[in-house]
């Protein structure tokens, strides 16, 4: 029996783990990290645990700690949630030689799916479909490049104790090899301390779905259907589904039987997922197992009525699994929305930064939001950038589809750049809408979801921005003002004239000139607006954090978060930021150049590849640096060398700062 929990985890899947535990009655524990303090799973729980400075390695990943504060406070199990320990065999193992209970499968089912190439042997022996491909141990890289020149290119590289994208690279002709093994090699070492690799066939429109397995000790196993988790960046998912569109019961049976082979075939217990490549012609093959409960858990629990934490629990106490597969009944369908802290015009980059304002929809039986932060919390660079997981449930696909986009519509986030608009256009594509998926969806639609900056707002939303910095001013507060005699103000307000102003609002990296004209009457807040050749009547109110307009007899209302003079507009068509360029700046712009070699965000400096005063060629790699557990390449933004390097490995550095100096080849080479 689990009278008392401890979740060895943070942010989202702690607060879900919590959440189910308490309404079994289960105390629990959380465990925090300096940057974690004062999180939410930590005031969730009924009791915390300090384990230590903010990199994982430092807290979250101290086993032997977790153990010994786990004795101490008398906890019954652990619960690893995802990631960090959660697929660790010798976490597993301690716990097991300690007497708790470890919710999750025995640490021979961890190590016999923790390498995928000794998984890979495992799954054929138990004749589970595999992909073509090399998971050998010979690691030198002239026998992984001979095995990607036979098996032909493209070809993927992956990290065999890998997960999550991390340790991954796609590799498309042979003068690619070398520099995406040593990458991968690299992004493995720091996220698993294993650099063994994979070689496998990459297949060009497959679709990623995936089996949700349960299994007791008593030797029960059931699948809970499927999940389609085709949309990616990165090799990691961002949009999931279930069950997956246009799959037919009897492949759905076909997948679900070789996920429970796999299951058996390595005596599983709990929660595990067997994921699959799924081709066009119907064909499926193995890719991996993940041993512990997946991110996207809730739409198999939004599709089924189930609770698979409190599976977990029940399992874990060595009873039977709750129910049989023929009393598991599929119903309607589910999507799961990632909202990420990135930047998706710039390559998904992971974004740090409190959250100034955060308004989630409306949660209903229909909608619902999972996450592990709240309000003026910050996003730090040492862990996942996840904020949520929005959740919504639907009779059909069209309809869950449609609540989808409509709570996206309704998801406002202010302080940092996320994902939103951008899984916006990705629920409202025309191939999304018609489930035409494939893990290369992103890419394939690339020119309709990555359109050019001048297109990606309205220009009708220029006058309201106008107006909300005017009516931020505080000459504009009237309502704080008892005075309402103009030469008490310091307003616009002019004796037998019309005064005018320009204001240059800077958008999406342009900078947009408005010339407004004010009213003599200054009661009557109406203001007329040039922007280019077009002209606007405006006026408008604000209340609190909303903002109410009329543009030339149009009327809208807005949203909106004003944090050190940077503005952000929200409504169901509206999400952008903008801020107000200042006179004297308006002239200075940083060129591509410049701002090629600054950080593009906050992270660890890992290697530097050119040497000082080496020739090097536009686009050639000369920097790497890593955040959030993910690498991102520094390229050489035209011919010339590097003179000097401000930074070198394991240095932290802040986001915009400049990471060396460049010497461009033009420079050098000018005529007297």
């Amino acid at each position: 029996m689990i009278n008392k929990l401890l979740i060895a985890n943070r942010g989202e899947i702690a607060c879900r783990v919590i959440k189910t535990a308490t309404t079994l009655g289960i105390k629990t524990v959380a465990v925090y990290s300096d940057a974690d303090k004062n999180a939410m799973h930590v005031n969730m729980a009924d009791e915390a645990i300090y384990l230590g400075a903010s990199p994982s390695k430092e807290s979250y990943l101290k086993a032997e700690l977790i153990i010994e504060k786990s004795k101490e406070l008398g906890v019954d199990a652990i619960h690893p949630g995802y990631g960090f320990l959660s697929e660790n065999a010798k976490f597993a193992t301690l716990c097991a030689e300690n007497n708790i209970i470890f919710v999750g499968p025995p640490a021979s089912a961890i190590e016999a799916m923790g390498s995928k190439s000794a998984a890979k042997k495992i799954m054929e022996d138990a004749g589970v479909p595999l992909v073509p491909g090399y998971h050998g141990d010979n690691q030198d890289e002239s026998t992984l490049k001979a095995a990607a020149d036979e098996m032909g290119y493209p070809v993927l590289l992956k990290a065999a104790a890998g997960g999550g994208g991390k340790g991954m690279r796609q590799v498309w002709s042979g003068s690619e090899f070398t520099q995406a093994l040593n990458a991968a090699k690299r992004e493995s070492m720091a996220s698993f301390g294993d650099d063994h690799m994979l070689v496998e066939k990459y297949l060009t429109r497959p679709r990623h779905v995936e089996i949700q397995v349960f299994c007791d000790e008593l030797g029960n196993g059931v699948y809970l259907f499927e999940r389609d988790c085709s949309v990616q960046r990165r090799h990691q998912k961002i949009i999931e589904e279930a069950p997956a569109p246009n799959m037919s019961q009897e492949i759905r049976e076909k997948m679900g039987e070789a996920a429970i082979k796999a299951a058996k075939a390595i005596n599983y217990v709990g929660a595990g997922t067997v994921e699959f490549l799924l081709d066009e012609d119907g064909s499926f093959y193995f890719m991996e197992m993940n041993t512990r409960l997946q991110v996207e858990h809730p739409v198999t629990e939004m599709i089924t009525n189930e609770d698979l934490v409190q599976w977990q629990l029940t399992v874990a106490e060595g009873k039977a699994l709750p129910k049989t597969q023929q009393e598991l009944v599929l119903s309607g369908h589910a999507f799961e929305a990632r909202i990420y802290a990135e930047d998706p015009d710039n390559e998904f980059l992971p974004c740090t930064g409190t959250l100034n304002l955060l308004r989630p929809p409306v949660q209903t039986e229909v909608v619902r939001v999972d996450t592990g932060v709240r309000e003026g919390d910050e996003v730090s660079v040492y862990y996942d950038p996840m904020i949520a997981k929005l959740v919504v449930w639907g009779e059909s696909r069209e309809i869950a589809l449609k609540r989808l986009i409509h709570a996206l519509n309704n998801y406002y986030i202010e302080g940092l750049s996320t994902n939103i608009s951008f899984l916006k256009r990705v629920a409202s594509h025309d191939a999304f809408q018609n489930a035409e998926l494939t893990t290369t969806f992103i890419d394939k639609h690339s020119d309709s979801l990555f359109t050019s900056e001048n297109e990606r707002f309205s220009q009708s939303i220029l006058p309201v921005m106008t107006l909300l910095t005017i009516l931020k001013r505080p000459s504009h507060l009237s309502e704080s003002d008892n005075s309402s005699a103009p030469w008490q103000k310091s307003g616009p307000w002019r004796c037998n004239s019309h005064h005018r102003e320009t204001i240059d609002l800077l958008v999406k990296n342009e900078v947009i000139s408005v010339t407004v004209t004010y009213s003599n009457d200054e009661l009557l807040q109406i203001f007329k607006m040039q922007i280019g050749q077009n002209e606007f009547t405006v006026e408008g109110v604000v209340n609190e954090n909303q903002i109410r307009t009329i543009v030339n007899g149009h009327r809208t209302s807005h949203v909106f978060s004003a944090v050190n003079g940077e503005y952000t507009l929200f409504n169901k068509d509206t999400h952008i930021s903008f801020s107000v360029v200042p006179p004297s700046l308006g002239e200075e712009q940083n060129s591509d150049s410049d701002a090629a070699l600054e950080a593009p965000m906050n992270g660890t400096i890992v290697a530097l590849l050119v040497e000082p005063n080496a020739p090097v060629e536009k686009g050639q790699p000369i920097l790497v640096m890593e955040a959030m557990k993910m690498e991102h390449t520094i390229t050489a933004p035209q011919d010339g060398a590097v003179e000097s390097f401000f930074y070198q490995p394991g240095e932290l550095v802040d986001g915009g700062a400049t990471l060396l100096s460049y010497q461009p080849k033009s420079a050098g080479n000018k005529e007297d």
